[in-house]
């Protein structure tokens, strides 16, 4: 049991676990697309780290400390990008981490994070412009909409988990928890659909292996579920396209 907590608290309350869901759940597409690069993998790992970081942390009596660690960490990002790649890249990335400022700032009197509805769309768009946009040399609207859809739904357990604490309005508070599982049934289907007809055979195949296990997942999401089975399980599912591809090209 200490060995659990403990692994809870290094890799999960540390946002190391879903930043490398998210930098792997981009590098299935840089793979897929022919652009994948080492820079480029610790650019959005250090990127989707010190956003975690900095979301989670705000009001405590950490924010300082997080909030120096994400001026290094930003200079660093710059560093990769400007002896790595060109200033569109690096315009490109502003954007992003400016958009990742607006989901939530405490210093905002409204950020994006407290408008009803918009959270689990919000977050399906800055993922999917990290896999479309700031990756790829032009904006690629498969990869976007693929990405889009697939990461809303995966937000939306979350809301489930975390319905009976929410102070703003959420779909499992407004049409229920099993209306808002169908909605995230119906996205990961519109983004398996999309990957079956623009993504590369094999990685079709991984992405509609994941869509599988997406949808088990779905299913069993209670708001009475342990914390681990969102954190550990659900999370978990952005890497399982890159883990799928892997054993089929093994195999």
């Amino acid at each position: 049991m200490n060995c659990l907590k403990l692994l809870k608290k290094s890799v999960i309350d540390s946002q190391i676990y879903v930043s490398l869901m998210g930098t792997f759940f981009a590098v299935f597409f840089m793979i897929e697309q022919n652009t994948f690069r080492y820079p480029t993998f610790f650019l959005i790992f250090i990127t989707y780290f010190s956003g975690y970081l900095y979301t989670k942390y705000q009001k405590t009596k950490y924010f300082y400390r997080i909030l120096i660690l994400n001026v290094f960490a930003g200079i660093i990002s710059a560093i990769l990008i400007i002896f790595n790649h060109n200033e569109i890249r690096l315009l490109k990335w502003l954007i992003i981490v400016i958009l990742g400022l607006l989901y939530n700032s405490f210093f905002l009197e409204n950020y994006i994070r407290k408008i009803p509805f918009l959270k689990v769309f919000y977050v399906g768009l800055v993922w999917g412009l990290v896999n479309c946009w700031l990756t790829l040399p032009q904006f690629n609207f498969p990869i976007f909409f693929i990405s889009f859809f697939f990461i809303t739904a995966l937000v939306l357990p979350f809301d489930i988990r975390d319905m009976k604490n929410d102070t703003i309005q959420t779909f499992p508070k407004l049409i229920g928890v099993q209306n808002t599982k169908y909605f995230a049934y119906l996205l990961v289907f519109f983004a398996c659909i999309l990957s079956i007809f623009y993504l590369k055979s094999e990685f079709a195949l991984s992405f509609y292996i994941t869509s599988i296990i997406t949808f088990i997942l779905i299913y069993f999401s209670e708001n009475e579920n342990n914390d681990a089975y969102f954190s550990w399980g659900v999370e978990t599912c952005s890497i399982l396209p890159f883990l799928f591809l892997g054993i089929i090209k093994y195999f």
